[in-house]
């Protein structure tokens, strides 16, 4: 019963993450301000130009059971800031060695909205992977932190990014949603342990209680 609760009040809780999540609101300017100060989820639009010589990415991350990785490409904002952005999802080529060619980048100034949102997180320590070592660009990396990210680029940098709006051009697929389970998950997990909870209590005194002759 207790297990049931628990996942029962984890499933009220993404509910409300999801709600906050798909919250059409409108994009505020980002202006002087950095995206460590405003609210995660917080849509922004803010102009500037990508560095497409210095991208990372993302390694294990998939969509739709397939793997992949995510592209993260630095913006330098009009106001000097330097921030992360996700530019969405390419397939994995099928070997290690070949990398995806993410050297589509505008060049040009330009004006881009998205989300705030936290850098993924590994379930487990194992998973993660800094930044690769030298010279090479891309670099893979798994499930990094803002300070080996930071390092990498040289220069600091805030913790959160920025996921690109699906119709800003310039970007790959960009099916964006809140991490962690679907809370409707949470809610069945919850209905099953209930369940067994009935079923033992059945068992108890169908077992316990029966006449013996």
């Amino acid at each position: 019963m207790s297990l049931g609760r628990w996942q029962w009040q984890r499933g009220e809780s993404k509910q409300a993450v999801w709600a906050e999540f798909q919250r059409d609101a409108a994009a505020k300017p980002l202006g002087s301000r950095r995206l460590d100060d405003l609210p995660r989820f917080a849509r922004i639009e803010v102009e500037g130009a990508f560095n497409g010589a210095h991208q990372f990415l993302l390694d294990n991350r998939s969509h739709q059971g397939k793997p992949g990785y995510e592209v993260l490409t630095p913006f330098r904002t009009a106001g000097g800031v330097l921030v992360l952005v996700n530019r969405g999802w390419v397939p994995f080529g099928g070997y290690r060695d070949q990398l995806p060619d993410v050297s589509a980048v505008p060049n040009e100034s330009l004006r881009i909205s998205g989300r705030i949102e936290d850098l993924p997180a590994a379930g487990l320590a194992s998973g993660r992977a800094p930044p690769e070592s030298g010279d090479r660009w891309p670099k893979v990396t798994s499930f990094p932190d803002r300070d080996e990210l930071a390092a990498a680029l040289g220069e600091k940098i805030d913790a959160r990014i920025l996921l690109l709006d699906a119709q800003v051009p310039g970007g790959y697929v960009r099916d964006w949603k809140p991490p962690g389970l679907d809370p409707s998950r949470h809610f069945s997990y919850a209905i099953q342990w209930w369940g067994f909870a009935v079923v033992l209590l059945v068992l108890y005194f169908g077992l316990n209680f029966r006449k013996v002759k």
